[in-house]
């Protein structure tokens, strides 16, 4: 399913796409950050506020940090401003990497329980499925958000797996 090694992969491969869209976003102003532009949680500020949110979540379940207050609704208004918001997110991205690279096989072995707001009942699901998903999901909001910064002018980097930096994956080629 997951395996240590995939888990260093997929934490660095999460920083650098935080990066490059972090990155696009800045280009823009704030009220081009806050528009509501049709995505789930309507605005880029707002999803990039519920991943990290949601990171920080995932992680207090494995044992690292505290969980954050606040539910999925509040998710979106952690941050007041784009600077906060930046900073956290660097911040959560280190978090993430050292998570990761201290990750033995063993860790990711047996089941995860927690209660889970969303669904308002207590979750048993297997460790390495929950770990999988924190990449899955940070995958999939970071597509919203490249989706919106597109429309809204800015240019984020590519997004491919394959074909990011050797130090993103580990590859001691490029090629393609």
């Amino acid at each position: 399913m997951i395996t240590a090694s995939g888990c260093r992969t997929m934490a660095r491969y999460n920083a650098w796409q935080n990066e490059s869209l972090y990155g696009a976003a800045g280009t823009l102003d704030d009220a081009a950050r806050r528009a509501q532009r049709g995505a789930f949680f309507g605005s880029i500020h707002a999803t990039l506020s519920h991943l990290v949110w949601a990171d920080r979540m995932w992680l207090s379940r494995f044992g690292r940090g505290e969980a954050p207050g606040g539910g999925i609704a509040g998710s979106v208004a952690l941050f007041a401003d784009w600077p906060s918001l930046r900073a956290a997110r660097q911040a959560m991205d280190a978090e993430i990497l050292d998570w990761a690279d201290a990750l033995s096989e063993a860790d990711l072995e047996g089941d995860l329980s927690w209660f889970s707001g969303a669904t308002g009942r207590e979750m048993v699901r297997p460790r390495a499925l929950c770990v999988l998903h924190l990449f899955n999901h940070q995958t999939h909001h970071r597509g919203q958000v490249h989706a919106m910064l597109t429309a809204a002018g800015a240019v984020p980097g590519p997004t491919d797996l394959a074909f990011a930096p050797p130090g993103v994956t580990g590859a001691e080629c490029e090629g393609g």
